[in-house]
């Protein structure tokens, strides 16, 4: 009989500290980045979509057959759309224009700024950086801030042209990336 109540009086015992409500954290939200974890946004394939659809839809209406690449952040593909009668050159120099918006953009609204600023006209690659190219066409894609992507439009005739096509695809989520 004692041992039956001196085993129930052990389990009242632990119930009640196992009861005890857990102390609360250092912080809440925890603090991000202080133990060197960086958080970012990500564009989302649904979303890259949109825009490289979008960015076709307005240069067809100015009456341009264009290639559209969209790169995420880090310059990987993330969604490409070449229309009909576009020339081959139009693959690759439609991906450089995207990520010189994305790599030169916290110097360079775009990366027809870029080429204004090296007085380049032709496109002409930059030596030093792979994937970089002197001429209109590329914008990149912001999150409250934060370069998240990157459009290039290639096909248009005049790098200022595909630019706008670029821009007419971001402006289509606009209301998403604020």
């Amino acid at each position: 009989m004692r041992l039956i109540l001196a085993t129930a009086a052990a389990s009242l015992f632990a119930t009640a500290a196992l009861a005890q409500p857990l102390p609360a954290p250092a912080s809440y939200p925890p603090v991000v980045g202080a133990k060197g974890v960086v958080a970012t946004h990500a564009l989302s394939m649904a979303m890259a979509d949109q825009i490289a659809h979008a960015a076709i839809d307005a240069c067809r209406k100015m009456g341009f057959h264009t290639t559209i690449t969209v790169l995420d952040a880090s310059g990987a593909l993330k969604a490409f759309l070449r229309d009909d009668m576009t020339g081959p050159h139009t693959i690759s120099l439609s991906k450089d224009k995207a990520y010189t918006a994305i790599t030169l953009s916290n110097r360079f609204a775009t990366s027809g700024a870029f080429a204004t600023a090296r007085s380049s006209t032709l496109g002409s690659p930059m030596t030093n950086i792979q994937g970089v190219v002197g001429v209109a066409g590329g914008v990149p894609i912001k999150y409250r801030g934060e370069v998240i992507g990157g459009v290039g439009s290639s096909g248009a005739v005049g790098g200022d042209k595909d630019e706008l096509c670029s821009q007419a695809g971001i402006d289509a989520v606009a209301d998403q990336l604020r």
